[in-house]
């Protein structure tokens, strides 16, 4: 596991119980290019919106981490940089346009480029990941996988009006049971809106999906937790949530459901 105090490393590591049945990962939790690429090309507003990572969720992912004692990781680059939750041969793993920004640092991107940015950023990150599940799943307790994501509150000038959302493909263990106890708190919970969870090779199919492990990924609007106090009441309603439903035995199971949206071995 490379060191959490390295400037240089493309994650943060927070240990916790590897025996507890729970990973937390957030695969888009900064917005830091590291050198030597300096802005991309950018202006310092754009790094601040949701283009560049998802806002909030580095200070809610480090609350559940305190919440949970579950092991978490955390991206320490940007989305911009190479998006850590596509898989390695997807199209947009480095983006040129997003959102109306064109990121001049990646027009030039060519196949070397690419694989320069995957084996310094991507790759380590999601070898951590690997990494843990094996540990964790050596103490005979395979993990839950946890994943944090926030979203905007309006989208082309169209407010949101979810509160959160789950995201998922065809495993609904975790699922199903997290959908009904977070509505019955007086949410408003998207049900793979709004994004659809199934995406080919993302990081809960390769993590998750392809190693038969029960999993869920949360978005959170990103106005509930732009400030810390906010931060902290989500961490803490997710935790409230997730924490026995993660204990439960049928979350222990290796099962294979495959994927909607097709991959290696699908």
């Amino acid at each position: 596991m490379q060191d959490p105090t390295d400037d240089d490393a493309p994650f943060t590591f927070l240990p916790g119980d590897e025996a507890g049945g729970l990973l937390v990962i957030a695969d888009h939790a900064s917005n830091r290019v590291p050198p030597p690429y300096g802005d991309l090309g950018l202006p310092p507003a754009e790094f601040e919106r949701h283009i560049a990572y998802d806002i909030g969720t580095e200070w809610l992912v480090h609350r559940l981490a305190a919440f949970t004692g579950a092991p978490t990781l955390l991206t320490r680059f940007s989305r911009l940089l190479i998006d850590a939750n596509r898989g390695e041969d997807d199209p947009t793993l480095v983006m040129r346009l997003s959102d109306g920004a064109i990121v001049p640092g990646n027009a030039g991107v060519d196949t070397a480029e690419r694989q320069r940015r995957i084996e310094r950023f991507h790759r380590p990150y999601h070898r951590a990941i690997a990494g843990q599940i094996d540990r964790m799943t050596a103490t005979g307790v395979p993990p839950v996988i946890l994943s944090i994501h926030s979203f905007t509150p309006a989208w082309k000038g169209v407010p949101r009006p979810w509160d959160m959302a789950i995201l998922w493909d065809r495993d609904d263990r975790m699922v199903a049971p997290a959908l009904d106890a977070f509505r019955s708190r007086g949410l408003v919970v998207g049900d793979n809106q709004p994004y659809d969870g199934a995406l080919r090779n993302d990081t809960l199919y390769h993590h998750g999906t392809a190693r038969g492990l029960a999993h869920l990924l949360i978005e959170v609007r990103q106005d509930h937790i732009a400030d810390e106090a906010g931060a902290n009441h989500w961490a803490k309603t997710i935790f409230e949530v997730v924490a026995p439903l993660a204990a439960r035995p049928a979350m222990r199971e290796i099962v294979f459901f495959g994927s909607r949206a097709g991959g290696p071995g699908m």
